[in-house]
């Protein structure tokens, strides 16, 4: 069975470039953003339950509008739990499909955004943490196209902060340089071989 290495931090901390990494060394990775993408595409799994909800989100495709849907639970915010409770178990049921079809891996690599705010560290072998130092992570978010103080602070109000990430996981991967990153990466890796290895191991 593989080790399920959860991967987590807030906007702008570095996690899509630092899930690259992994997968730069033979780790399959998940990514939940991604796996929404394809539930709301056309055909997805998503599509049926969310538009019977949320029928002003269906999109000409017949996929997920984002935008609309994103409207609708800006003018009704309680109803996110609503959208939550479809999307999640579906997510939920994508990560295990990949992390089946990956048995053979000796890690897997899920990249969760929201894992720790939906409980996901439960189903992880250990959790991994990016962080950067906050000016770092504001600058990088600021020079995005579209965004601005305002809607970065709203983003940062609705996440968990750095410091309770970094309290929670098992391992923090410091993104302020690629090298301490790439550095990084490759000693949880190495830790993660070391500690599977021993377990394998017969009784004395």
């Amino acid at each position: 069975m593989s080790f399920r290495l959860g991967l987590t931090g807030g906007i702008g901390m570095g996690k899509s470039t630092t899930a690259a990494m992994f997968a730069a060394r033979g780790v399959p990775v998940w990514d939940a953003d991604a796996a929404v993408h394809r539930l709301y595409a056309p055909g997805g799994a998503a599509v049926a339950p969310v538009a019977a909800g949320f029928p002003q989100a269906l999109a000409e495709d017949g996929g997920i509008d984002r935008a609309a849907l994103k409207r609708v639970l800006a003018d009704t915010p309680v109803r996110l739990a609503e959208l939550e409770a479809i999307v999640h178990p579906l997510v939920a049921a994508d990560r295990a499909d990949f992390i089946a079809a990956n048995a053979a891996a000796p890690v897997v690599l899920l990249d969760i955004p929201l894992l720790f705010e939906t409980g996901a560290q439960a189903q992880m072998d250990g959790v991994a943490v990016v962080s950067a130092p906050a000016e770092v992570q504001r600058a990088r978010v600021l020079a995005r196209p579209g965004m601005d103080d305002t809607t970065l602070d709203l983003i940062l109000s609705r996440q968990m902060t750095d410091a309770d990430r970094r309290a929670r996981a098992r391992w923090v991967i410091p993104t302020d340089t690629l090298d301490r990153a790439q550095a990084t990466v490759d000693a949880i890796l190495a830790e993660i071989a070391a500690e599977t290895k021993a377990e394998s191991l017969p009784d004395a």
